[in-house]
């Protein structure tokens, strides 16, 4: 009988979805974890990658191109608690899931997620330098966001299935839950492969501004999940080795919030601003 269940949405992730359902399956038995992967308006080779890389895998195809219509899908096809919600193009090995179950079962918590681990190699400078100041942001570090992975209790995921559909659902979970019913576990890492070009974050980030105002718009986002700039000059005095990174950070940051006024404008919450150097 699984131990849990893991809702993957995929679109058009041929280059990713191998490793992904590779890494998921090490460290852990057949029957532990009830996988789904929801392929949706896919036009590449996602679904017949994922079928080859995990044949235990139940691997759904819809039409739409929709990350939030892939989880209903998801959702709806399995029963199983805890539920793993899991990008296609992260890395996170079986037996970190197992861990990041553990405290939910334990009725610790309502939800969790990994440490992250995000590798530098093969980006930029300015890429390095932007997320040496972004992980070192308070809410960034307690957050469950920004990690491509969130792991839900059944009532948690109750509490969020009630939630207004949002471009930025990871932030949108995180926000849904006080300090003392969320937990990230140390035990458990996922690799997050960043972009490796400022153009690629800077279209990542785009879509991550557009998320974010989406969410304070619907009353969703908390104030403690924002970067204020007092944050910022706590990290300058705290930490003055990364002093020279930030005028790199504000500038990405404010090239993003440039960036997303057209969608604002437009109401555009759908439109995915994908980097695609990472999935390299």
């Amino acid at each position: 009988m699984a131990v849990a269940s893991v809702i993957i949405p995929a679109h058009n992730e041929a280059a990713t979805i191998g490793r992904n359902l590779r890494a998921l399956r090490k460290g852990t038995r057949a029957e532990d974890l009830d996988v789904v992967v929801v392929c949706n308006g896919c036009t590449d080779r996602t679904a017949e990658v994922a079928r080859d890389a995990d044949p235990l895998a139940r691997v759904i195809e819809i039409g739409q191109p929709s990350k939030a219509e892939a989880v209903r899908v998801g959702n709806a096809a399995t029963d199983v608690f805890p539920r793993i919600h899991l990008d296609a193009d992260i890395e996170l090995h079986g037996t970190a899931a197992l861990r990041l179950i553990e405290p939910i079962t334990r009725d610790e918590v309502l939800a969790t997620a990994p440490a992250r681990a995000v590798p530098r190699a093969g980006c930029s400078r300015w890429v390095r330098w932007y997320y040496d100041v972004w992980e070192s942001l308070p809410q960034v570090e307690a957050g469950l966001f920004g990690r491509g992975v969130v792991v839900l209790s059944e009532q948690a995921q109750a509490r969020v299935t009630a939630l207004p559909r949002m471009m930025s659902d990871d932030l949108g979970m995180s926000d849904s839950f006080s300090g003392h019913e969320r937990r990230i576990v140390p035990a458990a890492v996922a690799v997050v492969h960043p972009p490796r070009t400022v153009h690629d974050l800077v279209r990542r980030r785009i879509r991550i501004a557009t998320g974010n105002a989406q969410a304070a718009q619907l009353g969703v986002r908390r104030p403690a999940s924002r970067t204020q700039p007092r944050t910022l000059i706590a990290l300058a005095v705290g930490r003055p080795g990364l002093a020279l990174r930030l005028p790199v950070f504000v500038a990405i940051h404010v090239a993003a919030q440039i960036g997303a006024r057209q969608a604002l404008r437009a109401g555009d919450f759908t439109t995915w601003q994908r980097d695609e150097s990472s999935r390299s």
